[in-house]
Formats: C-alpha cells, sequence, structure tokens
C-alpha cells in the first residue's frame, strides 16, 4: 500500500494525500509536479526511473474500509534535497531514454 508521503523530497512543498500535484516513482519516491517537470526532467535521482501522478485515496466511503480514515497517510516528512550537480550527470546519461527503457 503507498505510504502517501507528505511532502516533496527536494523543495519539501506539502503534498496533503488528495494533491494531484504529486508524483512518484516505482519505488514511491515522492516529489511534487514542478520539481519532476522543471528539475529532475522525469528522471527520478534515486532510481533513475520516470514518475506518475501519485494516485488519490479516498478520504470517506472506500469500499470495504479502504479510505484515509482507516488507511492513513504517512506524516513522515523525508525532504533530501536533490543534489543537482550529481542529477545533471545522471540526466546526460538517461534523458534521452523513455522510462520504460531505462
Amino acid at each position: 500500500m503507498l505510504e502517501l508521503r507528505p511532502c516533496c523530497e527536494h523543495c519539501a512543498a506539502d503534498l496533503p494525500a488528495d494533491s494531484t500535484e504529486a508524483r512518484i516513482c516505482s519505488f514511491e519516491c515522492t516529489f511534487c509536479a514542478a520539481c519532476v517537470d522543471d528539475l529532475l526532467q522525469n528522471v527520478c535521482p534515486n532510481c533513475g526511473g520516470g514518475f506518475s501522478p501519485r494516485p488519490v485515496r479516498p478520504a470517506h466511503h472506500g469500499k470495504n474500509g479502504n479510505d484515509t480514515r482507516h488507511y492513513p497517510p504517512s506524516s513522515v516528512r523525508k525532504h533530501r534535497p536533490v543534489d543537482l550537480t550529481a542529477h545533471r550527470e545522471l540526466l546526460e546519461k538517461l534523458r534521452h531514454l523513455a522510462p520504460e527503457n531505462r
């Protein structure tokens, strides 16, 4: 089950569970749409994969109790700003490859 992490790992922008601005990679590294688009260029600095919009878990009335009342989002903030110099090197290697081909 996704943790639904509460902030962007790079800029620390709040990303509540219902945010449509949250992006995640397959390891659930969590960044805001602005950082993914403008700085990271759809390359995860931690794994090299691409990003997808994070699903929104229903707040109420989830089937069989599958909602944020029964499965609350994480409150642990992981603020680990990206080393942009190292990320530029990673981008040089990967930006020409589609995420599914990395």
